[in-house]
């Protein structure tokens, strides 16, 4: 058996213990199908951290497999037989050199390299592992697009019948690709909040699992190993700062949650990034609470971005989010259209990287905030590309050649 099957095959020990409210702290039973507490907040998986600790080193995670599940002592899989894999590899950091702004150490963490080219992979994985372990057959999420795709292939593998909820200017290669990979998808004349409550209809009418982002405990946990990955591979440090491209914000919550665990099981020390959720100026509901000191963000009228995957006009995990921000020393940001195209025009061109406009968003973020001085030049700062560029509209080439005349060549 290689090593890589390893991960997948192998029985690990587990250290969940329980499910808990994140609003008002109530404990409920682990293994066990669920959707938002009694008081309509998020769940959060809690587990025995000091007992993972003593059961994991350091030193025998770095001899395992580089793929996510590597890290199931933090994760609620019990058995392997349940895992749900597309190969969820470690993503790559990219040093930025010849767009990086400051002295500092400017790293892109490309999520690109996941599974269906985003980082949805990584809690859809681990939503629908939990789903084979429970034994749902029909599921249903709202999607912008990347989410919606990752279900669709994990599902495919699982055998669950998914049903999708897209809003109707989706880019078109989600679309298909969510398509192509078996689920149902619909296009909706609204938003992807809209799209969610399609979703909840649907559970009373239909019986299906809702899987929308922070209605159900599981992809959290999968976007947790952003943060379990990137401090391993930091060697066991934490950056200065993360931008993160935040609509329902669970990576950002996800990841904030990862350093809690990682530091009570003993694996890094007391440091926490400062944590900076990066918005699009034309969808900033996050952006909007946290300039007013408020605990919850309003829905945001009117949504509209070239950065799909951050048109979200309202997050239930929006006091989850505000949380880690402030609790971090961090900030909220936003940035314009132009400025996101710009600095996906400006990565692409000078290190190569072609980023997907939320990833953009967060170079843009980055470049604001050393110009308004909320960042040192001098950190080491990680930005997350959470998706392919290749998944989006990118701008017309219209150059051509005509071999039926003479060419210039020193005029190319």
């Amino acid at each position: 058996m290689s090593i890589g099957a390893d991960n997948l095959s192998a029985e690990r020990p587990t250290f969940v213990t329980h499910l808990e409210c994140s609003a008002t702290g109530e404990r409920y039973e682990a293994d066990r199908i669920a959707n938002l507490s009694r008081a309509g907040k998020p769940l959060l998986v809690r587990y025995d951290l000091a007992a993972i600790g003593k059961a994991l080193s350091k030193d025998e995670l770095s001899r395992r497999q580089h793929d996510i599940w590597r890290y199931r002592e933090f994760l609620p899989v019990r058995k392997a037989s349940d895992i749900v894999s597309l190969g969820e590899v470690l993503t790559p950091l990219i040093r930025l050199k010849q767009s990086a702004l400051g002295a500092g150490e400017l790293l892109v963490k490309d999520e690109s390299r996941l599974p269906t080219g985003s980082f949805k992979a990584r809690g859809v994985a681990l939503a629908v592992s939990m789903m084979k372990a429970f034994g749902i057959k029909e599921t249903a999420m709202p999607t912008n697009g990347n989410a919606g795709a990752a279900l669709a292939a994990y599902c495919a593998r699982a055998r669950i019948k998914a049903t999708i909820f897209c809003p109707d200017d989706t880019p078109e290669i989600n679309v298909r690709e969510i398509e192509a990979q078996g689920a149902t998808v619909y296009r909706v004349n609204g938003l992807i909040d809209d799209c969610g409550k399609l979703v909840a209809q649907g559970r009373e009418a239909r019986g299906w699992f809702e899987c929308s982002t922070l209605k159900e405990p599981y992809r959290i946990e999968g976007k947790k190993t952003m943060g379990l990955e990137l401090a391993e591979q930091l060697d066991w440090e934490v950056p200065d700062a993360i931008f993160y491209p935040t609509g329902g914000g669970t990576g950002l919550i996800g990841m904030w949650k990862a350093f809690a665990e990682l530091e009570a099981a003993g694996f890094i020390g007391a440091k926490r990034p400062r944590m900076v959720a990066v918005q699009a100026s034309g969808c900033a509901p996050m952006v909007k609470a946290f300039l007013q000191g408020q605990t919850h963000a309003t829905r945001w009228q009117n949504a509209s971005t070239v950065a799909m995957g951050i048109r979200v006009p309202q997050a239930i995990g929006d006091f989850l989010i505000l949380q880690a921000v402030r609790d971090s020393g961090g900030f909220a940001i936003a940035v314009d259209d132009e400025a996101i195209i710009e600095a996906r025009e400006e990565v692409a061109h000078k290190d190569g990287l072609l980023m997907c406009p939320e990833g953009a968003a967060t170079y843009a973020a980055y470049r604001k905030a050393l110009a308004e001085g909320k960042i040192s030049p001098s950190d080491r700062v990680v930005l997350f590309n959470c998706a392919s560029g290749l998944k989006y509209e990118l701008p017309p080439m219209t150059r051509r050649l005509d071999l039926t005349k003479a060419i210039d060549f020193r005029a190319l």
